[in-house]
């Protein structure tokens, strides 16, 4: 995106969003040449074509890591994504399920996740010559339990659409102007996020919740989890949804049962992001 293009669409955003994307801007400028921590979900893409408008595509690396806990068919949508705003794409593989302090999933797990690509975002940043990792955390993401947080603050990444104010619904809004594609995007959370703490994290439970997942996928629910409690895979889907899942029961129990579930449960509550929390 170029500086031209950035301009003329925050133009249109109501004075007091405009501002704190002028705030992010500013601290964005702080720093000539950034690695931005891209995920391809609606807050990374914002702060991704910030960063090109504001410092340049030369000036901007997007990293994108490759890891279990990542559905390959998210990796690769972050990849086109980043390639249509012209920014070079790197692929950093990972390695926290070498940490038993990870694979052992304690309710700090996000930190030994976040402290492994971290470290190795700021060694990439450091062997190509830039200034700072920047990542995707928002102003809402304050108010959540969020270990990832810490690990953020220990390894000196930036946050600038969180220290600009800009909240889930500021960073929707303006990326809609910005015709970025992943406006409504709904959240993706990591995989490992639907294990339960206490239990285990392997490649092989992750690859289980992804392929269940895309069986809701393929039956049109773009937001939804797969909770692995072991044998039983709870589903969540939004509330107004809940009848339409249970109607098409058939469709969902046998393949998820194919993955290795003895029991397919819908959540009565309904989809909610961190609802593996509510038991902390």
């Amino acid at each position: 995106m170029t500086t031209d293009a950035l301009d003329a669409a925050l133009a249109g955003l109501p004075q007091p969003l405009r501002d704190k994307m002028d705030r992010c801007r500013e601290l964005l400028n702080a720093n000539r040449r950034v690695v931005v921590a891209f995920s391809g979900g609606v807050d990374s893409a914002l702060l991704l074509a910030l960063a090109t408008g504001t410092l340049g595509t030369d000036h901007v690396l997007a990293a994108v890591g490759v890891s279990p806990s990542l559905p390959d068919s998210e990796r690769r949508a972050a990849a086109d994504l980043a390639a249509t705003l012209g920014v070079r794409v790197e692929q950093v593989a990972t390695g926290e399920f070498d940490d038993p302090a990870f694979t052992a999933n304690p309710p700090d797990r996000c930190f030994h996740c976040k402290t492994e690509l971290l470290t190795r975002l700021k060694a990439l940043a450091e062997r190509e010559g830039f200034d700072a990792v920047v990542t995707g955390a928002n102003a809402d993401d304050a108010g959540d339990f969020r270990p990832g947080l810490a690990a953020g603050k220990q390894l000196g990444a930036a946050a600038p659409l969180m220290d600009a104010g800009l909240t889930k619904a500021d960073i929707r809004a303006a990326a809609k102007a910005l015709g970025l594609s992943v406006w409504d995007k709904p959240a993706a959370a990591c995989l490992a996020s639907r294990v339960p703490y206490g239990q285990p994290i392997t490649p092989e439970r992750l690859a289980r919740i992804a392929q269940a997942e895309a069986v809701l996928a393929d039956l049109g629910f773009a937001a939804c989890r797969v909770r692995d409690h072991g044998r039983v895979a709870r589903i969540e889907v939004p509330p107004d949804v809940i009848d339409r899942a249970v109607a098409l029961r058939d469709r969902l129990v046998k393949p998820i049962k194919d993955l290795g579930f003895a029991y397919v449960t819908i959540d009565l509550e309904g989809f909610r992001s961190g609802s593996m929390n509510e038991v902390l």
